[in-house]
């Protein structure tokens, strides 16, 4: 198992994909890496060398904010929103969403699971 990025990623993969386990790498910034280090996208995590994955990690420290930094920096950012009781800000702190989505349906995903209203249903007719 390669270490990049101090993140343990899967020898049976293709090297393109395998990064993107890395946070902060997607497919994108993947195949860009792997092009400036001269590393061909289709080998195997497995047969890369010592000197390939040193490259790749090298590019990395250099060039691309990861892992527990970048976490960090998105966490300032969203604290620094809610610090200024911007829109958005006020958006992160009620867990709603934030980029304008809708939400008369949909967005469970940040507002959690459905409650019922209580007398939401209308009532049978009794006798009387």
């Amino acid at each position: 198992m390669a270490r990049i990025a101090s993140v343990t990623i899967p020898n049976d993969k293709v090297v393109w994909i395998a990064l993107t386990y890395v946070y902060g790498i997607g497919r994108t910034t993947s195949k860009a890496i792997l092009a400036e280090a001269k590393v061909e996208p289709t080998t195997r995590v497995k047969d890369l060398t010592e000197a390939d994955i040193q490259k790749i990690n090298d590019l990395i420290s250099n060039k691309y904010t990861v892992e527990g930094d970048l976490k960090r920096l998105v966490t300032n950012n969203i604290k620094r929103l809610k610090d200024i009781s911007s829109y958005k800000g006020v958006r992160h702190k009620a867990g709603l969403p934030v980029n304008g989505q809708r939400t008369r349906t949909n967005a469970r995903t940040r507002k959690g699971k459905a409650i019922a209203v209580g007398g939401a249903q209308p009532k049978a007719a009794s006798k009387t």
